[in-house]
């Protein structure tokens, strides 16, 4: 097999092997990358020499860690994704959606895309990302749909997960009002998941987008469907959670965007519903702001430039008895 670092073709290709060796939201690599760059951090997995911030024995096990993912196979997935039109965007591309900076070694080594990545360049305030239960009830559903046609009515760009219940609502009552629309998948874009979801989804990119930080052909997992949750919370000046029960997975979606500083919302529910008690945690711990209609989410979007709301921030003290509520899990030597 021949080394990869003599085979990448710049910067974009050495990212593009990347997403196929690391595991999205893998800090250590980040910090690697973002320290030396594609190209080097390749070559240095695949050297002895010493890797800038890190002893030698981390080195070792960040190598061992990862070493075991290269396959030879890697170089012709990169030409066959070029060959089918894969697109990509690096940070250095005028497309790259600047809010994931605030990721720090978190951002991720690129996206994927298939689609309008002319949406990724708009401001924060121009996108809000609205997600919850995929198991959701009628009103849920009916909540969610509501705001975002209003939202894209009002030329806000919708993001979300392209999952069943609250994200296919918002997704399709986007393009019902002629907006625009953004489905961050978990696997590749190649790969639409869920299967029910296929025509919504190659709707999606052929008028609004489809962006992923895993390559072609990924399957969706449970670690990167929490990984990525960092990126629809720091996409988006504001994130609202229509329903959503207490352990469920997508409140890691506000969890990360209140501590990247954006606004959360929460639509208040029944009190007996199970799927209205993570909105209901979120307004309780002040997390989430209530929202009942679009003036709310516009208001919070108005809030982003006001200093005394960052500064009375504070970060929530999540329960362990909710893992939904902490940051993503790092990643283990192989998952």
């Amino acid at each position: 097999m021949g080394r990869l670092a003599e085979q990448a073709n710049g910067e974009r290709q050495a990212r593009m092997m990347l997403s196929m060796i690391a595991e999205p939201d893998d800090e250590i690599t980040g910090r690697v990358l973002h320290r030396v760059g594609g190209v080097e951090t390749i070559r240095l997995l695949e050297d002895d020499d010493p890797v800038p911030g890190m002893n030698r024995a981390d080195a070792i096990a960040w190598r061992q860690r990862l070493t075991q993912r290269i396959d030879d196979d890697i170089p012709e997935r990169i030409a066959d994704a070029e060959r089918h039109g894969m697109n990509t965007l690096i940070p250095t591309d005028a497309d790259w959606p600047h809010a994931l900076n605030d990721l720090g070694a978190r951002v991720p080594y690129l996206l994927w895309t298939r689609g309008a990545t002319s949406f990724l360049s708009d401001g924060l305030a121009d996108r809000v990302t609205i997600t919850g239960a995929r198991a959701a009830t009628e009103y849920g559903t009916n909540v969610a749909a509501h705001l975002a046609g209003e939202l894209a009515r009002d030329e806000h760009t919708i993001v979300s997960g392209g999952a069943y219940g609250i994200d296919g609502a918002a997704h399709q009552a986007a393009l019902a009002a002629g907006g625009n629309t953004i489905a961050i998948l978990a696997g590749g874009v190649d790969r639409p998941y869920p299967r029910g979801h296929s025509d919504l989804l190659a709707r999606i990119g052929d008028v609004g987008l489809l962006a992923s930080e895993t390559a072609p052909g990924a399957t969706p997992t449970r670690y990167r469907f929490m990984a990525r949750a960092r990126l629809l919370g720091s996409l988006s000046g504001a994130t609202v959670i229509p329903e959503a029960s207490f352990r469920s997975g997508s409140l890691l979606v506000p969890a990360e965007a209140h501590r990247h500083g954006r606004v959360v919302g929460a639509v208040p529910g029944p009190v007996t519903s199970a799927t209205s008690m993570g909105p209901h945690e979120l307004i309780k711990r002040g997390v989430g702001q209530v929202v009942s209609d679009m003036a709310d989410v516009t208001a919070m979007l108005d809030s982003l430039d006001d200093p005394a709301r960052l500064r009375n921030r504070e970060t929530p003290a999540y329960p362990l008895a909710a893992p939904a509520f902490g940051p993503p899990r790092r990643p283990g030597p192989r998952l």
